[in-house]
């Protein structure tokens, strides 16, 4: 049996997904509604009531609605809906998820999908849909679908749009739902090559792709994270749930811009999640000689004298100076010297870029010698161990140099377990 969860807001959204469950039932899936409501009386009947929902948060809907407070009310619903889809998936009775909203309906409904493993269908109907999407897809695998207009009521527009959503959400479901009952439910880490995770950006994709193929010879299936913020904290994330034999994280300028004020900043706590969970790990500087921004007319007055590059029409960006350098230097090490596994940092003397590299606009030994010097002494005395290496990041014996160092502690670390 294939189940598809309808999570969402009855007392507004209630005829919209009385229809989506029709249809649903219909196309040849069994439905759970589940109620994420909060005041007024919910329009069809769920399988999950809203009271229901509020105590899987830790509190009574009740004293939800005696607060009148809307947000912290929605984000106590949407913790409720979290645990309430967790356990669903846990019981076998959720093969996928749909939803439908306006901001408050996605917030909701997008926290309690991110929840669920990756490989679970999550489809997510928005009118938030055409815009800036991070907040609600974060690092997992939501599927976004635009609403084109809002959602109130079935009409000529939302109709198909909604008829889709729900032949799109009831084809993967049962896909899930066959891999399941086969014992072979889409789940990371399960195949027969363990997973090594890289990051690369554009201006380091020929070390990275050297250390790439050396890795896959190696018998190892490497998953590439372009380092744009929202690639780093998808490595993070995926770094934290222990699925990674070994990480090979080659390129950092997201610190760079979580420093600098970049656009693509992953936060604070990028270059973190490995060392926590005691995965080998081996570091090297990549592109920390720049700081990304958006389009040349949208740069801001302070940096216009800083070694300007258009790299494309929407990325431009700036270099480093030597300050910079000597603080990126010293986070770099002090996040390595909490590492709880083998962690080894490749130091790429002549250059961290295609940009940085000797002859390009961004070659300044001053201020690469002013991040390495702060690494050095910022690691002195620590587990992690360091390695100069007299060639640019890019060359190919670089990347396959820093495989078979990160290959060599893998092999090291299942030899002492």
């Amino acid at each position: 049996m294939t189940n598809v969860v309808l999570v969402g807001t009855l007392d507004t959204k209630g005829v919209e997904y009385g229809w989506l469950r029709e249809r649903l039932l219909r196309a040849g899936v069994e439905v759970v509604l589940v109620d994420t409501g909060i005041m007024g009386e919910p329009r069809v009947p769920a399988d999950v009531p809203r009271d229901a929902v509020a105590r899987a948060a830790g509190t009574e809907l009740s004293e939800l609605r005696a607060a009148a407070d809307r947000g912290s009310a929605v984000t106590t619903m949407a913790r409720g809906a979290e645990a309430t889809l967790l356990r669903l998936h846990a019981e076998g009775r959720l093969h996928g998820v749909l939803a439908i909203g306006g901001s408050g309906g996605t917030s909701i409904a997008a926290r309690a999908m991110r929840a669920l493993p990756l490989g679970v269908p999550k489809l997510m109907v928005s009118s938030m849909a055409s815009g800036d999407v991070s907040p609600y897809v974060g690092s997992s695998d939501i599927t976004m679908m635009y609403s084109v207009v809002d959602i109130a009521g079935i009409n000529s527009v939302s109709g198909p749009v909604l008829a889709n959503a729900v032949e799109a959400v009831a084809g993967m479901a049962r896909a899930y739902a066959r891999a399941s009952l086969e014992r072979r439910p889409p789940r990371l880490g399960a195949g027969a090559r363990p997973l090594i995770a890289a990051s690369m950006a554009g201006v380091t994709t020929a070390g990275v792709d050297a250390a790439r193929e050396r890795l896959t010879d190696l018998g190892y299936e490497v998953l590439v994270f372009h380092v744009s913020g929202t690639g780093g904290r998808t490595l993070e994330t995926m770094a934290g749930q222990g699925i990674f034999a070994g990480v090979l994280d080659l390129t950092l300028s997201e610190l760079a811009d979580d420093l600098c004020g970049g656009i693509l900043t992953a936060g604070p706590d990028r270059l973190s999640a490995a060392g926590r969970a005691g995965i080998p790990q081996v570091v090297s500087l990549g592109a920390l000689d720049m700081v990304k921004f958006g389009p040349l007319e949208s740069l801001p007055r302070r940096v216009l004298d800083r070694g300007v590059h258009v790299h494309n029409p929407s990325i431009t960006v700036i270099r480093t100076n030597q300050e910079e350098c000597t603080e990126l230097g010293r986070r770099v090490a002090a996040k390595l010297r909490a590492a709880a596994g083998p962690t080894a940092v490749c130091v790429p003397l002549r250059g961290l870029s295609t940009l940085g590299s000797p002859g390009g606009p961004y070659h300044d030994p001053g201020a690469d010698r002013a991040l390495f010097t702060a690494l050095r002494e910022g690691l002195r005395g620590s587990a992690a161990r360091l390695y100069d290496y007299d060639t640019h990041i890019n060359d190919p014996a670089f990347g396959r140099a820093a495989a078979d160092r990160l290959h060599d502690m893998i092999g090291a670390m299942a030899a002492a377990a």
